[in-house]
């Protein structure tokens, strides 16, 4: 299951909700319940055999040779 990111436009809360895909654009403040909208989220690089990070082959995901 996903989680997803929102933002509250009555008291500009946010927080992280574990739910379906189908349920994904529904989600209530827990600090005011007004309905919240989803923002977009950063994901982070993923790992990749030999413990470099993703993108260019090194620790630092560039073209470095850092290691």
């Amino acid at each position: 299951m996903p989680l997803y990111e929102y933002v509250c436009p009555r008291c500009n809360a946010e927080f992280e909700k574990l739910q379906p895909m189908a349920q994904a654009g529904a989600a209530d403040c827990p600090n005011c319940e007004a309905p919240a909208n989803r923002i977009v989220s950063l994901m982070a690089p993923a790992q990749v055999a030999g413990g470099s990070v993703g993108g260019g082959g090194c620790a630092c995901g560039g073209a470095c040779a850092c290691g």
